[in-house]
């Protein structure tokens, strides 16, 4: 009997501790993100150079102007693009960014002026908002090749939401995450101003450009003037050309094309190599590019005189890719109307998405 009692025992105190280490575990387990994040920020913290990365679009051309000032006015009319991209949405946290960029061209100043404003939100915690303006210098070096020079100004204002991080002295033993922390970190806002440039050649075949933000590489920190940190520079260069697929028959046919391109990103010690192409059938079009090492791409679009719509989906190849959800991304153009001028500006061979 006093046997039979003891394993009883022994038996309820196993479940228990059991239930315990378990409830730990899966308060873990669906708080990772946050743990994830806080070792992130103590690493901002605590590090005098910050491996900053910026939100990069996977519709690179949708929204040129954020890719390269010097896109800017590239449209003969203006031109605005809104663009929402939700990354891995299979993670608790939400990692959304979204645009809106206006842009044209005007005679008197030979280029072309456009405005970005931007919102980029990681888990729900950190969270940036940009607002730039943009100028693009129009050279006409021949009849048939036109060199583009950008500047850009960007303000950027940096927080960090404390009610959404979580700190060890928050897990109670049996029942996970439920209890309030003592620990009192006051994050400040954080505010910058920072430049960037880009060059870009074109003809009616082909396209070519290089960009470089942050130039200035500016110096920020979240709690003190101590523990600073940086933006690195982030160097863009891209290029492709559109062949058309049609025939030289009499007969009137819908405009096919095929539009291969190459971008390539560093910033820090983070560099991404894209490469894909685009099949464009009158007013759809439909894309597949490959992302080095992290995620293969597909792209639909419809593209009209007033209005572009685009979809895109990353499958990510990487470790994360089983968890996360993949990548989804809309964009929405409206092209206004203008009047003609007198002399009008040379078309691109650059794609719409």
């Amino acid at each position: 009997m006093l046997l039979f009692l003891n394993l009883i025992i022994y038996n309820l105190i196993f479940f228990l501790e059991y239930n315990t280490y378990m409830s730990i575990l899966i308060a873990i387990k669906n708080n990772f993100l946050r743990f994830q994040l806080l070792f992130a920020l103590c690493s901002m913290t605590y590090s005098t150079g910050l491996f900053a990365q910026d939100p990069i679009f996977t519709q690179f051309y949708s929204n040129p102007v954020y890719l390269n000032p010097a896109f800017a006015g590239s449209n003969k009319c203006p031109r605005i693009v809104s663009n929402f991209r939700n990354q891995w949405p299979g993670f608790s946290g939400d990692f959304i960014t979204t645009s809106l960029t206006y842009d044209q061209y005007v005679d008197k100043i030979k280029g072309g002026l456009g405005i970005i404003l931007m919102s980029d939100q990681i888990a729900k915690t950190l969270k940036s908002n940009e607002a730039s303006f943009v100028y693009s210098y129009h050279q006409h070096l021949s009849r048939k090749f036109t060199l583009n020079f950008g500047i850009q100004g960007t303000y950027i204002s940096k927080s960090v939401d404390r009610s959404n991080l979580t700190f060890g002295d928050m897990i109670h033993p049996r029942r996970g995450f439920v209890l309030s922390t003592q620990d009192v970190i006051n994050y400040a806002p954080v505010d910058i101003f920072d430049f960037s440039a880009g060059i870009l050649g074109y003809t009616d075949k082909f396209y070519v450009g290089f960009a470089t933000h942050h130039l200035t590489e500016p110096s920020f920190s979240y709690i003190s003037t101590n523990n600073t940190s940086f933006l690195n520079r982030r160097y863009t260069a891209h290029a492709g050309t559109e062949i058309s697929l049609n025939s030289k028959s009499l007969f009137s046919e819908e405009e096919k094309s095929l539009s291969p391109s190459v971008l390539f990103i560093k910033q820090g010690d983070f560099q991404q190599l894209n490469f894909g192409l685009y099949y464009r059938k009158g007013n759809y079009v439909v894309g597949a590019w490959y992302r080095e090492g992290d995620s293969f791409i597909v792209t639909l679009g419809m593209n009209t005189k007033l209005l572009r719509i685009g979809y895109s989906y990353d499958l990510t190849t990487s470790q994360i890719g089983v968890y996360s959800g993949g990548s989804h991304e809309i964009s929405i153009a409206l092209k206004l109307y203008c009047a003609p001028k007198k002399k009008s500006l040379r078309a691109m061979s650059c794609p719409s998405f």
